[in-house]
């Protein structure tokens, strides 16, 4: 004889039956369980699901701020949502403690530098990177970024071939503790800091220029 499924019960956003101060702190438990739980950055959409109409999540997220103030994890905004991370004064400890390699690989200066450009002139095509640069930048380098999911195929170009644009990834912006592009560094501040000698930054990752050479399919 089959089991009868168990009829799933609407979540009660709105908790009416609560007096305002209880309902406020289960509103705050249940993002912070939502977040907790989650993997990636957990958007204001999602979150929004399990609140009520009523809530003004900026403000709870300012008390949960608040509360988790002395823990040694914060509650940070992140590609256009929220995630939890460890401070970075527990970094030694978590590292010893887990064994983790202080040696983990590096983005090269090659790959940060093409990185930074499809960050800031996206969408972008090879093509077009290479117009930046000077120089050809290798379909090798743009494979390393995709599969580490820092960057991926967005639009086909209006150009000949239809080659495929690049843009940033919500991984990017979460590995690199950006909210959204907009909070990008400014131009004029990398130029300031010699972090745009292009030339140089690629010549390790370019292959020599081949005339009308076709961009290959590649997303």
């Amino acid at each position: 004889m089959k089991r009868r499924a168990k009829e799933s019960v609407p979540l009660d956003r709105e908790l009416e039956d609560l007096p305002p101060p209880l309902r406020w702190r289960e509103w705050m438990a249940r993002v912070e369980a939502v977040i907790f739980a989650a993997a990636e950055p957990v958007s204001r959409e999602v979150l929004a699901r399990v609140i009520g109409k009523s809530c003004r999540l900026d403000l709870l997220i300012d008390d949960l701020r608040d509360e988790l103030r002395g823990r040694p994890y914060e509650l940070v905004a992140a590609a256009g949502g929220w995630r939890l991370q460890t401070r970075k004064l527990h970094a030694e400890a978590i590292r010893a403690a887990l064994q983790i390699n202080d040696n983990a690989e590096e983005l090269t200066k090659a790959e940060a530098a093409v990185l930074m450009a499809v960050g800031y002139f996206q969408p972008v095509t090879r093509g077009e990177l290479g117009e930046i640069f000077g120089r050809e930048v290798s379909r090798d380098l743009i494979a390393s970024l995709r599969a580490q999911n820092l960057i991926a195929a967005g639009p086909r170009s209006p150009q000949p071939g239809a080659p495929y644009a690049y843009v940033t990834t919500p991984a990017f912006l979460a590995q690199f503790g950006f909210d959204s592009l907009r909070d990008l560094p400014d131009l004029e501040r990398l130029e300031d800091a010699g972090l745009l000698d292009s030339e140089e930054a690629v010549d390790d990752a370019s292959t020599a220029p081949t005339a009308d050479e076709p961009e290959a399919d590649v997303a």
